[in-house]
């Protein structure tokens, strides 16, 4: 079914909700579609009384699902945008993500590993000749670790490099086991780890 809505922002607030959602202000009405789609899936679902909650916590659950589904296209946000599409803090958007990850596993199966393919297809090579990878999602490392775990229990974890904010180390051994598993053509190495 097709659905038009007309929505009344004046230039500041439309830059305003631009900058949030990482959108040309030009293309504003085609940025935001999709997270019309999903707040009419909401809506939607609650009238027809498939998803009615009395918790805000489990409205803000489920409102992530259906943004990660429309909006993010079917992928992991990082924690910054659901900070800034929430209005809340990171340690909060972490917990979020967290607990959208866990309730909808199963529904957010599909966009688990394509977060998790593209994370380790952003893996490169530093100066050092280690692997690294920005990951601005502590639950995707998560992820990642225990997908390794999963794998063999002896590889050596994701870890953050020290002295930065989100950039991660990705031993050999367990970047080459990850590529393995999600069908990647790994990067060359130099050291064997």
């Amino acid at each position: 079914m097709k659905i038009e809505v007309d929505l009344t922002l004046s230039k500041a607030e439309a830059k305003q909700l631009s900058g949030i959602i990482g959108a040309d202000p030009q293309k504003l009405p085609e940025s935001i579609a999709p997270h019309a789609r999903a707040a009419i899936r909401e809506y939607a679902q609650m009238f027809l009384g498939q998803k009615v909650f009395t918790r805000g916590s489990d409205i803000r659950e489920f409102r992530l699902f259906l943004l990660i589904r429309e909006a993010f296209k079917n992928k992991i946000p990082d924690e910054q945008e659901v900070c800034g599409l929430f209005q809340c803090s990171t340690t909060q958007a972490r917990s979020l993500i967290r607990a959208v990850m866990s309730k909808y596993q199963y529904e957010l199966h599909d966009a688990i590993e394509a977060t998790l393919v593209q994370t380790v297809k952003s893996v490169k090579k530093d100066s050092a000749g280690d692997f690294v990878a920005i990951i601005n999602n502590e639950n995707v490392v998560d992820a990642l670790n225990r997908a390794l775990a999963s794998l063999d229990g002896s590889l050596p974890q994701v870890s953050k490099k020290k002295g930065t904010v989100s950039t991660y180390e990705v031993k050999p051994s367990s970047y080459g086991r990850l590529c393995t598993h999600y069908s990647i053509t790994p990067v060359e190495s130099d050291k064997e780890s």
